[in-house]
């Protein structure tokens, strides 16, 4: 197996990291703390080619590999944990299904939008009642005519309140469970649909995380996605995509709590000696760089698996995710530590990291959801 990046993705790489080095490091105390959405960076990302990366050429996108992808997340992510997780929504979750199952007119409607920063990408799945178990979402569809009536609310929304188009999630035949789920492209021009809360998160806040609310909403019977009652697939197949760049975010994360605290015991002075000359101090750096790179090894393989045309790549995807969210609520906690009182002030971005880590083992599937996909696709 060849562990090596390809020119590409090395380009990628610096692109990502020069970008947020300079453009979103600085700013990431300051969006963290007012929770302002970042309207300039996303703008300056798009002109980059790092909104639709994975997207055919012909409709607007990069047309590079997922490992590119995950590569781009992580370096994003370091430098702003709210920038990586819009990142990975509007690339894996609201414009690859689009990619992926739309029609034809479908990709050439939104896409080339998407790629543009035009048109930004959100994902309604989760709902009031129904985080872990989709199947028993209540937000239902009737056809009427010519359009879909949406009625119902989603919850969490990562890009809610500044996205444009939507990859919303509805009951079409309530008597067939899980097979009775449709996927439909709503956007939020379209009559009866509304913003409603924004969520106060513990980290990742400048996300424009808010409620959606559908009332009577009105939504082209041709917006409907990957046909009718296939909305299940649609959901899982796009999860098992975008858990792999929320595997990279964490990475990415893990990787600046790191960064910061090797650099800081070396510069901490105790008992007369750089913190890092004492042994237990050492055990921390040891097992933390360690477990990031273990980490992310798992999601460039996942990854890998993605673009060499696995069809079914369910346990990769959850097993890089699973241990990357547990390397990045470790690692970010052993760097407040290492920084001790002073890791717990907001004058040091560790504690930033420390918040920003614990939703990576709640969303795409909290980590018990994901030992429960592996554990099924072990025993077949």
């Amino acid at each position: 197996m060849n562990f090596s990046l390809n020119e590409d993705q090395k380009m990628i790489r610096q692109m990502a990291r020069d970008f947020a080095t300079k453009e979103l490091e600085p700013k990431a105390a300051e969006i963290d703390a007012s929770g302002e959405f970042p309207h300039d960076s996303i703008k300056k990302m798009a002109e980059l080619g790092l909104l639709v990366m994975v997207i055919p050429e012909q409709y607007g996108g990069a047309g590079f590999d997922f490992v590119s992808l995950a590569i781009a997340v992580e370096e994003i992510s370091r430098g702003c944990g709210s920038t990586g997780v819009i990142t990975a929504v509007h690339n894996s979750l609201a414009s690859w299904p689009i990619a992926n199952w739309g029609t034809d007119a479908q990709k050439q409607q939104y896409l080339p939008k998407m790629a543009t920063g035009e048109m930004l990408g959100a994902f309604g799945l989760t709902e009031p009642n129904c985080g872990s178990d989709p199947a028993s979402m209540e937000t239902k569809a009737v056809l009427d005519g010519d359009h879909y009536v949406l009625n119902g609310a989603k919850r969490f929304i990562t890009n809610g309140g500044v996205a444009d188009v939507f990859i919303v999630f509805a009951v079409t035949d309530p008597a067939a469970g899980s097979k009775g789920i449709s996927a439909f492209i709503v956007e939020k021009t379209h009559p009866g649909f509304s913003v409603g809360k924004h969520e106060e998160l513990l980290g990742l806040r400048a996300t424009a995380n808010c409620e959606l609310i559908f009332e009577d909403c009105k939504v082209p019977k041709e917006n409907l996605l990957g046909g009718l009652n296939q909305g299940f697939k649609v959901a899982m197949g796009t999860l098992d995509v975008s858990r792999i760049d929320i595997g990279a975010q964490a990475v990415g994360i893990a990787q600046a709590a790191f960064d910061k605290a090797l650099a800081y015991s070396q510069e901490r002075k105790q008992f007369g000696k750089a913190i890092c000359e004492f042994e237990m101090i050492q055990e921390k750096l040891a097992l933390m760089a360690t477990s990031i790179e273990a980490a992310r090894l798992l999601v460039y393989s996942a990854a890998a698996q993605k673009d060499a045309g696995k069809k079914r790549f369910s346990k990769e995807s959850a097993m890089c995710k699973l241990f990357a969210a547990t390397t990045a609520v470790e690692v970010t906690k052993e760097a407040v530590q290492i920084y001790g009182g002073y890791g717990y002030t907001k004058d040091y971005p560790v504690e930033r990291y420390f918040r920003d880590a614990k939703c990576m083992e709640i969303y795409e599937g909290t980590s018990e959801i994901q030992k429960i996909v592996i554990a099924r696709s072990l025993l077949g």
